[in-house]
């Protein structure tokens, strides 16, 4: 799981999410993606980039508006999470954000080598994002959010940084 408690830091109450929010929006995410790779492996790269710059406008919206004002979370709030049974599970915010930032930088890495003339930048990168939704949403394994964790024990982010 992504929580915080395995640093030692608690989040407070308003920092904490239904984790399964970020899991329902990553299987979208990947199901988008897998629409990228589709394209892209069909010969339509302008359509694969297209669609692959609105998921890094969506990875965008995420990483900077934050986990809980994302496209995905509103529906998610709206629509899913009426429909299922309450949880007392809950993670903090932090590391689903981050995550967010982590598909940022990888999309917007492939859109940019694919605007430089790098043969199979958006297949690639799109593969990637894709294995990363694919785990957060089935196995609820966030790689973003351990990155964010490690970074966070390794005291590269939080207070300890900033000392």
């Amino acid at each position: 799981m992504t929580g915080l408690p395995s640093t030692g830091q608690q989040p407070s109450g308003r920092d904490q999410i239904d984790p399964r929010g970020p899991r329902f929006g990553a299987g979208i995410t990947a199901l988008l993606l897998l629409g990228v790779l589709g394209l892209e492996l069909s010969g339509y790269t302008t359509s694969a980039a297209l669609l692959l710059a609105a998921i890094a406008a969506l990875f965008a919206w995420g990483a900077f508006a934050g986990i809980r004002r994302h496209p995905y979370a509103v529906l998610f709030a709206r629509f899913v999470r009426p429909q299922l049974a309450p949880t007392s599970e809950r993670e903090g915010a932090a590391p689903p954000t981050f995550a967010q930032g982590v598909g940022l930088a990888v999309t917007l890495a492939g859109l940019v080598l694919h605007l430089l003339g790098v043969p199979l930048a958006i297949g690639v990168a799109a593969g990637a994002a894709f294995i990363a939704a694919f785990l957060n949403a089935v196995f609820a394994y966030c790689l973003g959010c351990q990155i964010y964790l490690g970074l966070l024990r390794a005291g590269l982010l939080g207070p300890s940084a900033r000392a």
